[in-house]
């Protein structure tokens, strides 16, 4: 068992701080008081570490995204492309609400979100560690380590849901140094109140996206509902809104260059702390073969759903999903080879070996024995690709899922698979059920039949120890469609609860195929249990000897980004993403009219374009630009996860929602340029514009508290 060498947050005293990087824990910001103040925040950063006080208490997860309150009854404002699941669901062809847009003039129009739509509100988080690391010999494998760590974090969890309306999780910092146990209340009952239409909420569509300048209103509300007893409640008509205690104040007073910003959201998955090695892998072999594979399923539903809007309709959130993650791993090969961030990797970790051979006492043998457990994740990981490829089917996963919880289902749910326990149990119904609305048995089966192939054709460190032999040849798979009910939701959900002999005995093809597959499954994941075990066994001891190297040079330290709720702030910004070209921190409904062609994806309403034409901007005008705002930039530190995050003024009123990023930003994940690096987030008086003067959505703007400019 390793002994803290130095605890995180203590770094953060007396240390010289960039106002623009870092996210940061709420309750590491005590410590960055001082810069706070500098840049001109008026919270106290005490209050901003307090997750009961305003303005935190009305910052909320979507899990995957952001979003806030912005009403005492449970009015939840987010990313358009965040709510893109509940508009989809609720659309058909004669009701596109997609392309149409949706507005709830009362509460009883407002619409399910559908299962997969939730809420959580963040109320306790509470350090762990010593609780989880207590579970730890030195003498384990990788594999009992991982299961120690499971097995512990499991009961962390257990102890903390006696009461049904939490869900808790307990997730790692610093790679495994420090865990955290977080209570979050789980608001089940979720339904879309607003949403413009996609020629504003994603106006520019793939061509835009990650790029400057931009002009997307990206926005959307949901409301979140519960019993009469103000608890969290399964869907239902006799539900009520949420009675959120806190909520943002709406400010349309808007912001000028190199005026402070807060931004508040749960930031999903960065790579600060890697090595070289993995670097390189990331981009000469792993980022490559994963835009490829994207870019040819992107191409086989793109053939599959033609000519059927019914079809489109179905995969426009999945086509959608694929499209975001494929350009922004484009975008980090791209910035990999505008910067070589492995050659600046290089040399901060050779500072670091060299500082580290200096310190007396350090234990022997760690660095190597760190290579060798990056070199095992490496291997392995390229089989893991292999296996998404071969197993490109809707179908096939949801058969996967079925069956391997019937396998979990023999064990006491204390010695189950994460993901397999009771407390599951909702969440894979969802899924299954979710497939009503994005599935399409000829698109799923072009799908599988084209991912075989692919398969086939990868090199053979990409084949899956023993699946070869197990999966169906091509030519055979239009046979498996027609001998499934998979497809039908009801069957589909009927298998919920079967034993494992059920599944053995099923003539169902998809079902046998699952069967037949499980062994490899249950091997490649026995061996990442395995990595993933040493990995967590080298990897604190390192993240120990880099914080107090960082320590010794004076710079504060912030964990990886993990999905759980952060702080950042910086300012409106500028920026130059090459020589001789300098872009500036605001774009305007001007540029929308400049943009609109009249085709996808630059057709803005006809009533925006007249409403810009006759210049009725109201109280939105900003005195700076004569017009209307759409978005901005700010030196913000963001990731994927931040979509639909708070945008704050000095004074915590909701200013913007952070959306997305330039494109050269997007090797931020991996290593922090703060000259290139911005986050761009949608003007909240472009969306307050567009309320009043394209969707008349006047109920919303009431309900919220609206900060106007003073006249």
């Amino acid at each position: 068992m390793f002994k803290y060498l130095v605890l995180p947050a203590v770094l953060l005293g007396a240390t010289s701080v960039h106002a623009d990087e870092g996210q940061w824990q709420p309750h590491q910001l005590p410590q960055l008081a001082s810069e706070l103040r500098r840049i001109g925040i008026a919270i106290p950063a005490s209050k901003l570490a307090d997750l009961a006080k305003h303005p935190m208490s009305a910052i909320v997860s979507l899990g995957g995204c952001s979003a806030s309150f912005v009403s005492d009854a449970g009015l939840v404002v987010t990313n358009h492309h965040c709510a893109y699941n509940a508009i989809q669901r609720n659309a058909t062809p004669e009701h596109n609400y997609i392309s149409k847009g949706f507005l709830a003039k009362t509460r009883a129009e407002e619409l399910p979100g559908g299962p997969n739509t939730l809420v959580y509100v963040t109320d306790k988080v509470e350090n762990v560690s010593a609780r989880v690391h207590a579970a730890l010999k030195p003498a384990m494998t990788g594999r009992q380590r991982y299961e120690a760590v499971e097995s512990a974090t499991k009961a962390l969890i257990a102890e903390c849901e006696t009461d049904r309306m939490y869900r808790c999780s307990v997730p790692s910092f610093h790679r495994g140094l420090e865990y955290y146990r977080i209570r979050q209340m789980m608001i089940r009952d979720v339904r879309l109140v607003y949403a413009p239409s996609d020629k504003i909420g994603n106006y520019g569509g793939d061509i835009d996206n990650y790029e400057w300048p931009r002009h997307t209103g990206d926005y959307s509300f949901l409301r979140a509902y519960v019993g009469k007893d103000g608890r969290p409640a399964d869907p239902s008509p006799d539900n009520v809104p949420y009675h959120s205690k806190d909520f943002l104040v709406v400010s349309a007073e808007g912001l000028k260059n190199g005026d402070p910003i807060l931004l508040a959201g749960y930031p999903g998955r960065t790579s600060r702390y890697k090595l070289p090695t993995e670097i390189r892998y990331a981009r000469d072999a792993a980022y490559p073969a994963k835009v490829a594979e994207l870019q040819a399923d992107l191409d086989v539903i793109a053939a599959a759903t033609k000519g059927s809007e019914a079809y489109a309709v179905r995969y426009a959130s999945v086509a959608k999903g694929i499209n975001n993650v494929m350009k922004k791993t484009q975008g980090l090969l791209d910035g990999f080879a505008r910067k070589d961030i492995a050659a600046i990797k290089d040399v901060q970790d050779g500072a670091f070996r060299g500082w580290y051979a200096a310190q007396a006492g350090q234990p022997p043998g760690l660095l190597a024995e760190l290579d060798a457990a990056i070199a095992a994740d490496i291997a392995l990981s390229d089989e893991e690709f292999g296996w998404s490829v071969a197993s490109n089917s809707d179908l096939l996963k949801s058969a996967r899922t079925l069956y391997r919880l019937a396998l979990e289902a023999r064990k006491p749910d204390a010695e189950r698979e994460s993901g397999y326990q009771q407390r599951d149990l909702s969440f894979i119904q969802a899924r299954l059920n979710r497939l009503e609305q994005s599935f399409v048995a000829q698109v799923d089966q072009a799908r599988f039949v084209a991912g075989l192939r692919r398969y086939a054709a990868l090199p053979k460190s990409m084949h899956v120890q023993g699946l070869d032999a197990l999966l169906p040849a091509p030519d055979a798979v239009p046979a498996l469609y027609g001998q499934t009910q998979l497809g039908e939701t009801a069957r589909r959900i009927g298998w919920i609860g079967q034993n494992d002999a059920a599944f053995a005995a099923s003539d169902d093809a998809f079902v046998q195929l699952a069967v037949r597959l499980s062994a490899a499954a249950l091997s490649l994941e026995e061996r990442r249990k395995e990595v993933d075990g040493n990995l967590e066994k080298v990897i604190p001891r390192y993240m120990q000897a880099v914080i107090a190297w960082k320590q010794s040079q004076g710079k504060p330290v912030y964990p990886d980004a993990n999905s759980t709720l952060r702080v950042t702030f910086g300012t409106v910004a500028p920026f130059s993403p090459r020589d001789g070209l300098s872009k500036g921190p605001f774009t305007t409904v001007q540029g929308i009219v400049e943009k609109h062609t009249g085709k996808e994806p630059f057709v803005a309403p006809q009533a925006l374009l007249d409403a810009v034409k006759a210049k009725r901007y109201g109280q939105f005008i900003d005195p700076v630009l004569g017009t209307v705002p759409v978005n901005f930039l700010s030196s913000a530190d963001t990731t994927g996860g931040n979509s639909g995050s708070a945008v704050m003024n000095r004074n915590g009123e909701l200013v913007g929602l952070n959306f997305d990023s330039t494109y050269e930003s997007i090797t931020k994940d991996w290593f922090f340029d703060r000259d290139i690096t911005r986050a761009i987030h949608m003007d909240i008086r472009y969306m307050l514009w567009v309320m009043k003067e394209v969707d008349h959505a006047d109920n919303i703007v009431r309900e919220m508290t609206v900060k106007y400019p003073r006249k």
